[in-house]
């Protein structure tokens, strides 16, 4: 809400109290002297309500925390989406192990996977109603908790079924991050900062995919497959007991409406926060019917929507299919151990933090559009980041599959991912901007659409990936592909005002 930013002097004979942080925590209506004496439009009826909004200096409003606060509680739900996302692919490093423990075959132990992804797409059903009559802070905190405990009982599991079963809840619960990090960005920094508090969040959903391998297959190599799934387990705990003690409510809405509840119950008056007047009272089934049916709506109804979404899952399901290419190239290929064969992520994790970086001259590239249209920039002004990126994912592509043979040295096809890490993470930003200003009350569930969409273009088909990944068949099956991407890229360069 860009009108919650509100600073100005208070009116005489008041005075700005200082709202201690554990009161943040725990008093999400923070009611003091100043917001007791403020005088509210309305005169308190039935018929004409006091109209709570923020007052001047508010110190519960989001928007008006510290930058240290602010940069704090991005860096930390950060953290806990890159815990989930680890949680997803770590399981990848250890499935060989799965496999000879429990004598099934790749394929149904690769259901683990799928599961997990199963439960990011089911997860989000219920994650984004909740947050918006619960607000932000306890879908994050059941989230973790339960993500947690699944995760430990994935760790003591004694059948591959049981041990899927339990992945699926863990995704299911594990999603509420990803389905509310947006929004809690979005609720503390105006939109010309908002750019800049993204690229410090961006890495974590793909930093984990990246880093999960490496873990997975050293830990699964050394210790087996239980102290991997108690690993997550424990850093589930840790990430739980951190959002509980760290992350405050900071949807408006819900802060302002359980402030007029307490002022109506503290003065005996009647008082209405201006959302609940605009939008009415909204009951949670209503909000779950909506919510499922809203994200098709705007799917078929939103063509730059339903362009995006394409483009990003394919773009995040090829992230997916290098989980495929790597271990039959370099370990099936090269012989390297599942350890060191999930070293060779490192070349797309290094790209998507160069990727981060080169975000700050985009976001002041935005903010300058931004103050030359008199404070109103146009929304392609966004899209500008993805151009390098669009090019860069092709270039990579192509670089890689030429390079992938036992003949090169390896270096140079780890390389060649460097620059697909860098265009994920470029264009994953701009496009997820994009969504935020064109849709932003919609933005959690249409996102987790993609994302899923994405994931689960690899997960279900563990020998058509062995077939289809080596040699020329890698090169020619993906040649259709990168056509097409080289395409979407002159059509960024060439239509990018047309976009909208």
């Amino acid at each position: 809400m860009e009108d919650t930013l509100t600073k100005g002097p208070l009116p005489p004979g008041v005075y700005r109290s200082k709202i201690p942080f554990w009161r943040l925590l725990t008093d999400q209506a923070a009611i003091t002297q100043e917001v007791l004496e403020y005088d509210f439009p309305g005169n308190g009826t039935e018929d004409d309500p006091y109209v709570v909004s923020w007052i001047p200096n508010d110190n519960r409003n989001p928007m008006l925390f510290g930058l240290g606060r602010k940069v704090a509680i991005t860096l930390i739900v950060a953290s806990c989406t890159l815990t989930v996302s680890l949680t997803s692919s770590v399981y990848s490093g250890s499935v060989s192990e799965i496999t000879a423990y429990f004598n099934v075959s790749d394929e149904v132990a690769t259901i683990g996977l799928s599961l997990f992804v199963l439960g990011f797409a089911v997860g989000p059903l219920l994650w984004a109603p909740f947050s918006e009559v619960f607000g932000r802070q306890l879908p994050f905190f059941f989230s973790c908790m339960g993500m947690a405990a699944f995760s430990a009982g994935c760790a003591g599991a004694q059948n591959i079924w049981t041990l899927c079963i339990l992945r699926f809840f863990a995704g299911a619960f594990g999603s509420a991050p990803f389905t509310n990090a947006g929004g809690t960005i979005s609720d503390m920094f105006a939109a010309r900062q908002r750019g800049l508090a993204l690229s410090l969040y961006a890495a974590a959903p793909f930093l984990g995919p990246a880093i999960g391998p490496i873990i997975g297959g050293f830990l699964g190599m050394r210790a087996g497959w239980r102290w991997v799934e108690g690993f997550l387990a424990a850093l589930a705990g840790f990430i739980w007991l951190l959002m509980a003690i760290s992350i405050p409510e900071t949807y408006a809405p819900r802060l302002l409406r359980l402030r007029a509840d307490r002022l109506s119950q503290l003065t005996g008056r009647v008082y209405r926060s201006k959302v609940e007047l605009d939008k009415g009272t909204v009951s949670l089934p209503r909000l779950l019917k909506t919510t499922m049916s809203r994200p098709w709506v705007l799917l078929f109804r939103e063509p730059i929507v339903l362009l995006f979404a394409l483009y990003i899952a394919i773009v995040y399901g090829t992230l997916y299919m290098f989980f495929a290419a790597f271990p039959i190239v370099y370990e099936d290929v090269r012989g390297w151990n599942p350890g060191v064969g999930g070293l060779a992520f490192l070349g797309i994790a290094v790209g998507m933090i160069l990727g981060c970086a080169c975000t700050i001259p985009a976001n002041l590239h935005y903010i300058k559009v931004q103050e030359k249209h008199g404070g109103f920039a146009p929304p392609e002004t966004r899209l500008i980041q993805c151009m390098p990126g669009a090019l860069a994912i092709p270039i990579s592509q192509f670089w890689f599959a030429w390079t992938d043979y036992p003949s090169i040295h390896w270096i140079v096809s780890i390389i060649a991912t460097a620059p697909f890490g860098f265009g994920v993470i470029l264009i994953y930003l701009g496009v997820i901007i994009i969504l935020l200003i064109r849709t932003p009350s919609m933005r959690r569930l249409c996102w987790r659409r993609i994302r899923c969409c994405g994931r689960s273009l690899v997960r279900f088909s563990p020998s058509l990936r062995r077939i289809c990944m080596t040699g020329w068949a890698f090169i020619g099956r993906r040649r259709s592909r990168r056509f097409s991407r080289c395409c979407v890229c002159l059509r960024r360069f060439c239509f990018t005002s047309m976009v909208r």
